[in-house]
């Protein structure tokens, strides 16, 4: 129980600086989409980040799990692997860094952007960085430190937010003639990442730099069926987006790609609760792998997970018409997909807790067979239906990716390491949600978007949390509010 405790604490506190830092984040959306002067600027801007999304699997390659599970072997000299980790990764970054800068021009041209070489420079150099900051990200988690961690993600966010404020909405204020362009966007990440990576030097003093190549080939043999798991995970968040101005014509395809990437960016509330979440499961669970009770933990963490995650698919939803004010008129024809992107990441994040079972008992190559299998399904949608269905392709590819990977994770844990999921209270939740889900379709169907609508969404939502606090949570098991309820009744 001390362990549920020790999650919740830590998941509001790494909860609050993804909530605060994706709200202040979405203010981006609104400031890219209503200034650039068309959907395939933007197109342009997702493209780049989804190439960098794999680069940073790549460049960590399973590096930040595989720190756990050895910080956590009683055996192993801590700041040993500490540092080993940190040589490893830092070699490969650099040397990296080094290339993308060298070869340039013919990486820019490879990637459909002869004409943008820095554009694709800074990112790249960008990621590099970004891939070497987790692992101190990382040892900040294992000494449960989230308040340093949250402060300095909350700092990268109120920096970035600042600056592309000033060069996308005070600077054309100032100077008519300034020219409005997505090549801020680049700049402005890169210097930010910088000035995290100076902040981050204390986690790098203080300890003898220690490189055990003994360490280093078993961190390297649990950690290669991580990368491919990895590698497999996020190609099912980007295949879509770099696939779909490559399949398409490449103007069309950024246009439709500019309207793809608008819009879930507002169904990416569920990333964050899962980014969150993890944040602070991680190290709980490899730390509590031999308590007896464990598995119940498990248990009770799925749920609570798919519950609040839920919710979060009902409040999105129910506040579509206000949600959707995030992005310009142009780009909002795409707001059909996010339900069914939002449906995706659910599945990413019960196929995250799911993970755990071969992680605890060293089988990692499950995992990479589980998410290759779900890869596979997603490019075979994505290739078959982009040129018929455009960008919904992606989002229906990434349900078919998730869902596969999903499945197959539960059906094999459930045979090695099986953990007793309560599935009919799990069942319940998911029917419960997708009835208010109906209800709420059928009210806008009948009476337009109006005040009415979020009203009847409002007493959905509601209900929605009255059936959990009845069910899960208790008012008489709650501080403060759990005495005086006693006291009342």
């Amino acid at each position: 129980m001390a362990n549920l405790k020790s999650l919740a604490k830590d998941t509001a506190i790494y909860g609050l600086s993804s909530i605060v830092g994706r709200f202040l984040n979405y203010l981006m959306v609104p400031l890219y989409t209503y200034t650039l002067k068309s959907c395939a600027d933007y197109g342009i801007y997702n493209d780049i980040y989804a190439q960098t999304a794999l680069l940073m699997v790549l460049l960590t390659f399973g590096m930040e799990t595989t720190f756990f599970r050895f910080m956590n072997k009683e055996e192993n000299d801590k700041m040993r692997v500490y540092s080993t980790a940190l040589m490893m990764v830092g070699s490969v970054c650099v040397t990296f860094a080094a290339l993308v800068l060298l070869f340039i021009n013919p990486i820019a041209s490879v990637l459909d952007y002869p004409n943008h070489k820095w554009y694709v420079g800074m990112m790249f150099v960008t990621v590099a960085q970004d891939a070497f900051q987790a692992i101190p990200f990382a040892y900040l988690r294992y000494k449960h430190r989230p308040f340093k961690f949250a402060g300095l993600k909350l700092l990268f966010i109120f920096l970035s937010v600042s600056l592309n404020v000033v060069a996308y909405w005070l600077m054309p204020k100032i100077d008519p003639q300034w020219e409005i362009h997505i090549g801020y966007a680049f700049a402005i990440n890169l210097t930010c990442t910088s000035i995290i990576s100076l902040c981050l030097i204390s986690e790098l003093v203080g300890f003898k730099w220690q490189f055990d190549t003994r360490i280093c080939k078993k961190m390297l043999s649990y950690s290669w069926p991580l990368l491919v798991l990895g590698i497999a995970g996020i190609l099912n968040q980007v295949a879509g987006q770099i696939l779909l101005p490559r399949i398409l014509e490449p103007e069309e395809g950024r246009h439709q790609l500019g309207i793809y990437g608008a819009c879930i960016k507002i169904a990416m509330i569920m990333a964050l609760i899962t980014q969150a979440f993890r944040f602070a499961y991680e190290p709980i669970v490899f730390s509590s792998a031999k308590d007896k009770d464990s598995k119940e933990l498990y248990a009770k963490s799925m749920k609570f997970f798919i519950i609040f995650t839920l919710l979060a698919f009902l409040c999105v939803m129910g506040y579509i018409d206000i949600f959707k004010f995030l992005v310009g008129e142009k780009f909002r024809e795409g707001l059909g997909i996010i339900p069914i992107v939002m449906v995706a990441e659910i599945m990413m994040g019960i196929y995250f807790n799911l993970s755990f079972w071969y992680k605890l008992i060293d089988k990692t190559i499950w995992g990479a067979w589980f998410s290759l299998a779900g890869c596979a399904v997603l490019f075979a949608v994505n290739i078959v239906l982009i040129p018929k269905y455009g960008y919904w392709a992606c989002a229906w590819g990434g349900v078919a990716g998730y869902g596969t990977a999903m499945v197959l994770s539960y059906i094999v844990g459930q045979r090695k390491n099986p953990i007793p999921y309560p599935l009919k209270d799990i069942a319940a939740y998911v029917f419960i949600a997708a009835v208010l889900m109906a209800l709420m379709y059928l009210l806008e169907a009948r009476f337009h978007p109006g005040l009415a609508s979020l009203v009847f969404n409002t007493v959905c939502i509601l209900l929605f949390i009255a059936y959990t606090i009845s069910k899960d949570l208790p008012l008489s098991n709650l501080p403060v509010i759990g005495k005086k309820f006693k006291k009342n009744k």
